[in-house]
C-alpha cells in the first residue's frame, strides 16, 4: 500500500505539468512560500499580513518602475515623461529598501510583476500618443493610490518595526507622485 507521502511525490509532477510556465504568478508564488515558512514557524496573523504588504510593495515598487520606464520611453508630454523618470527612479529606491527589508525578514519576493500588473504593462506598450498618455495616467493613479493607501495603513499598524518605518518612509513620496499623476490627468484634452 502506498502511503500518503508518496502519493503526494507521484501526484505532484502532474500538478506541476498542467500548469503553464506562462501562467505562473511570481507574486501568488511568493506569498505560498512566505505562507509556508510562517506555519513552520509558528507565526502570528498581523506577522502575515506585514509579510503579504512586503511582497505586494516589492511587486508594486516594480509595476511603478515599469510604468516610469515606459512613461520615460513613450509618453507624448514632456511633463509626463519628466514624471516618469521621478517614478522610476523612487520605485528603484523603494524596492531596494524593500528587498533589503526582506533579506532580513528571511521574506521571499516575486521574481516579477503579477499576471493582472504584467498585462496592464503589455497593453501600455501597444499605445502611442494621447492614448498612451491617458491609459498610464489611469493605471499609475490606481496603482498609487491603492499603493500611499496600504502604506499609510502600514506605518501606523504594521507589527514589525522596520516594516513600520520602511511604510512610513515612502508614504508620502508615494502620495506626492499619486498627486502629481492626478494633476496630469487633469491636464489632459478631454
Amino acid at each position: 500500500m502506498l502511503s500518503l507521502p508518496r502519493i503526494l511525490l507521484l501526484i505532484a509532477p502532474l500538478g506541476l505539468l498542467s500548469c503553464g510556465a506562462g501562467e505562473r504568478d511570481p507574486v501568488a508564488d511568493a506569498k505560498f512560500e512566505n505562507g509556508q515558512r510562517i506555519e513552520r514557524e509558528d507565526v502570528t496573523k498581523r506577522q502575515e499580513q506585514d509579510a503579504d504588504f512586503v511582497v505586494e510593495a516589492a511587486t508594486g515598487s516594480s509595476f511603478g518602475a515599469a510604468l516610469g520606464q515606459l512613461a520615460t520611453r513613450q509618453a507624448s508630454s514632456p511633463a509626463l515623461r519628466t514624471f516618469g523618470q521621478q517614478l522610476q527612479r523612487d520605485a528603484g529606491q523603494l524596492g531596494g529598501a524593500l528587498r533589503t527589508l526582506a533579506t532580513q525578514k528571511s521574506l521571499t519576493l516575486p521574481e516579477g510583476l503579477s499576471g493582472r500588473q504584467q498585462d496592464a504593462i503589455d497593453e501600455l506598450t501597444r499605445l502611442r500618443g494621447a492614448a498612451f498618455d491617458k491609459e498610464l495616467l489611469e493605471v499609475a493613479t490606481d496603482y498609487l493610490d491603492d499603493a500611499q493607501d496600504a502604506f499609510d495603513d502600514m506605518a501606523d499598524d504594521a507589527y514589525d518595526g522596520d516594516i513600520r518605518g520602511v511604510a512610513a518612509k515612502y508614504a508620502p513620496t508615494l502620495k506626492s507622485h499619486y498627486e502629481r499623476a492626478d494633476e496630469l490627468q487633469d491636464q489632459l484634452p478631454k
